[in-house]
């Protein structure tokens, strides 16, 4: 599965399906394990990510460090990537239209990786991959499943960075995840 994941990255890095293919430094196509029953999927890179090319890295990667950290895990076990692969201007939201270019390399993504669970990091994310009116405030922490994949989405760890009202709700929500992951996922007993 390593390879294909390589060449679908390599097949993505030529993208120019929308503007911000024009605009990236480079390609943030995702990381970790794959397959993994447990996928965290965001809503686009920001300026770190692009500089870089590796999702989360910033401050607010640090912060989801610490999140799975919290509950057991870690990027080597998991698998990372976001809705669209390059970063939006200004680090504003991924558009509409720049979701749906991008979606058919998350789909590929998600096919190779195989999840259980997808952990949507995000309003954004939980829009595009739960529900078109997915309300983060009133929805987070809840399951939801489609197509034999439960799906949860929690506060983009950014969010949580701005508003630390928020943590405690994400905790709750991270021992949810983690229970669980426990009972339908290996990873704990690697």
């Amino acid at each position: 599965m390593a390879n294909e994941m390589e060449m679908l990255r390599s097949r993505c890095a030529g993208c120019m399906s929308c503007p911000l293919g024009a605009t990236r430094r480079k390609l943030v196509f995702g990381v970790g394990r794959s397959p993994s029953e447990v996928m965290f999927i965001g809503e686009g890179p920001g300026e770190q990510e692009d500089l870089q090319g590796e999702p989360f890295v910033g401050p607010a990667g640090k912060l989801l460090d610490d999140m799975l950290e919290m509950i057991g895990l870690d990027r080597t076990r998991i698998y990372i990537a976001n809705t669209v692969k390059c970063r939006p201007p200004m680090n504003r939201d991924p558009a509409p239209e720049e979701m749906t270019a991008c979606r058919h390399w998350l789909d590929e993504q998600i096919a190779l990786v195989r999840p259980k669970i997808i952990v949507c990091l995000g309003r954004i994310a939980a829009g595009e991959l739960i529900r078109k009116d997915f309300r983060i405030t009133r929805e987070h922490g809840q399951w939801f499943e489609k197509d034999g994949v439960k799906y949860m989405a929690v506060y983009h760890p950014s969010a949580l960075l701005r508003d630390v009202s928020k943590r405690p709700e994400t905790f709750v929500d991270l021992r949810e995840l983690r229970s669980v992951i426990r009972r339908e996922c290996s990873l704990y007993s690697e």
